[in-house]
């Protein structure tokens, strides 16, 4: 997020923390890109009151330990609800129609040798399950509903809407021919979908996640898909990025992206001007915009 360091080094002549001589005085933390704020990084600043963080997830931040020492947090919700379902849509439908496998054939050479890519299958009709019915996985849904798929999802409590409402995570998956997952990541949700969920989403099945990389058991997948126990998935997130398993990069049963989801011009400058907001309101009146917890 360089255009947010400029602006905070404009604005505030804000220092970037690894190159920070005194720490005395910060009160305000500025985190992206999945950097850490648990208490280490606390104790680097003994002085800090809020923990602004670029993003709409915050598992990179102990909340809990920030509460215990009275610093507060906030994160960029909203303004990357629709980056994140555009991307969350796009994977379902590439991952039955198969667009960007069709690509790779197309650039091999396979179609002017004479040779046909496999049919796929329609949206329409496919059910789909959002494991996580939140602001991005309710316009996830709209959005897929738009293409005529059967919704179901899974979250805490049922939901005030027409979709199928599931009560466990195997249970959704049993019920889907995709599976969407736009969970939190974190403690609560580490492993969530592991070989339980896919074993039930089985054979014809395929997996969606653009939530956190944490919440997929990469391993039972990678095996899930190796023996044939689920027919693909569509992954923008990943549990040690920008490193991908080995055994996903030469699939053509898989989508790969480099954790993309808000990452348009619009949305990305959208974000840094929320974390401005937060930073300018907590500096002025002492409160942040968007805090969480």
């Amino acid at each position: 997020m360089p255009f947010v360091r400029q602006w905070l080094a404009e604005r505030y002549a804000a220092p970037v923390l690894a190159d920070l001589v005194d720490p005395a005085g910060v009160e305000v933390a500025v985190v992206g890109g999945g950097a850490p704020a648990g208490a280490d990084e606390m104790d680097a600043l003994p002085d800090l009151r809020a923990i602004v963080n670029f993003g709409v997830g915050y598992d990179n931040v102990d909340v809990e330990e920030a509460r215990r020492r009275g610093i507060v947090v906030s994160n960029t919700p909203d303004v990357l609800t629709d980056a994140v379902a555009d991307l969350a849509a796009f994977l379902v439908v590439d991952v039955l129609r198969g667009f960007t496998a069709a690509d790779r054939f197309v650039r091999s050479g396979a179609w002017a040798r004479g040779q046909q890519p496999p049919l796929t299958r329609d949206v329409r009709g496919a059910a789909v399950g959002v494991l996580g019915l939140g602001r991005i996985g309710t316009a996830a849904a709209e959005r897929l509903e738009a293409f005529g798929a059967v919704v179901h999802y899974h979250s805490r409590s049922p939901k005030d809407v027409a979709w199928t409402y599931h009560s466990s995570p195997v249970g959704l998956a049993a019920a889907s021919d995709v599976l969407v997952v736009l969970v939190p990541g974190g403690a609560g949700t580490d492993g969530l979908v592991g070989t339980a969920v896919l074993e039930a989403l089985g054979p014809e099945g395929h997996l969606v996640n653009v939530a956190r990389g944490s919440v997929v058991d990469e391993d039972a997948l990678v095996a899930a898909l190796e023996e044939g126990r689920i027919a693909g998935a569509g992954l923008d997130v990943f549990a040690d990025e920008p490193h991908v398993p080995a055994a996903l990069l030469g699939r053509d049963d898989v989508v790969l992206l480099p954790h993309v989801g808000s990452a348009t011009t619009e949305t990305r400058e959208a974000m840094g001007r929320l974390v401005l907001d937060n930073v300018d309101s907590f500096l002025e009146r002492g409160v942040l915009v968007t805090p969480v917890g």
